[in-house]
């Protein structure tokens, strides 16, 4: 089911928003993220597509009550994969928590594509 959807422009150029994307962690605005493991990296032959599998490590504060109910553990885990195709400018990214998915099952995909009417903006969608 997805709950909503959003677009925002960024305004730099693909080399600036690609690399932005490995640079995201470790990050001063992001002290729960204590961990980031790569765990696939290769490059398809065929298409050039750069896809890295990787697993982030969150530290998570949550109320004391809540945390009894959910096992009492505050480190959660979630799976990122990021391909880039550099041919067609393009980042996608899929990320999904595997801690407390017995819970709820949350996945984000989050694409950066190059604003049709403007190759110096890209697009978030």
């Amino acid at each position: 089911m997805k709950l909503f959807e959003a677009t925002h422009t960024f305004f730099y150029n693909w080399t600036q928003v690609s690399a932005a994307n490995w640079r995201k962690y470790p990050n001063d605005n992001c002290p729960h993220v204590v961990a980031i493991d790569v765990l696939d990296r290769h490059v398809d032959p065929e298409t050039g597509v750069l896809r890295t599998e990787r697993l982030i490590t969150c530290h998570q504060t949550i109320p004391g009550m809540l945390n009894k109910l959910c096992g009492g553990c505050t480190i959660s885990y979630a799976r990122e994969v990021s391909e880039i195709d550099p041919q067609n400018k393009v980042l996608k990214m899929t990320s999904c928590n595997l801690s407390m998915n017995n819970l709820i099952n949350v996945t984000e995909t989050v694409t950066y594509t190059e604003d049709p009417t403007d190759s110096a903006r890209y697009l978030k969608i």
